[in-house]
């Protein structure tokens, strides 16, 4: 019989923030141990857009330079090589519910521990804590890279 195997998916959240970039990291070498594939998914949501008045920000958002600037961001932190064996998308909608559609089968979800907002003192991010609440498989929260003290 031909039955194919899934292929294992590690879907890593990406934000810009210095812990997005240890846990895409993170999620690459995972990815590599289990024979998986890892699928980034940086999320944008227009601020105000479900107030009173109208949005206070252009619409038109350009979502190939968007996807342009994400592929940059992936090679800068990765390397071209790793960059190129990363499925990158970019998608509307609130952050912690597409991460937990994206992670629907997946082998893992991997997410910073802090994101680009929030709070400083904060130990986890709204999203981090959210995710490893409500998902369907295994959540790794990584931290950022961190410098030992006698290094500032």
């Amino acid at each position: 019989m031909d039955s194919e195997v899934p292929e294992a998916r590690v879907v890593v959240g990406v934000d810009g923030s210095p812990s997005s970039y240890a846990a895409l990291r993170w999620a690459l070498r995972y990815a590599g141990l289990v024979g998986g594939v890892v699928e980034a998914v940086a999320v944008w949501e227009l601020p105000g857009l479900y107030g009173w008045s109208g949005p206070a920000v252009d619409m038109d958002v350009d979502a190939e330079e968007a996807r342009d600037r994400m592929r940059q961001e992936l090679t800068d932190v990765l390397g071209p090589a790793e960059a190129a064996s990363v499925r990158s998308h970019l998608v509307h909608g609130n952050a912690s519910d597409v991460l937990l559609r994206a992670a629907e089968g997946a082998e893992a979800l991997v997410v910073g521990s802090r994101g680009r907002g929030g709070f400083a003192r904060a130990l986890l991010g709204s999203v981090s804590q959210h995710v490893s609440q409500h998902a369907t498989c295994p959540v790794v929260i990584v931290r950022a890279d961190q410098k030992p003290a006698d290094q500032k």
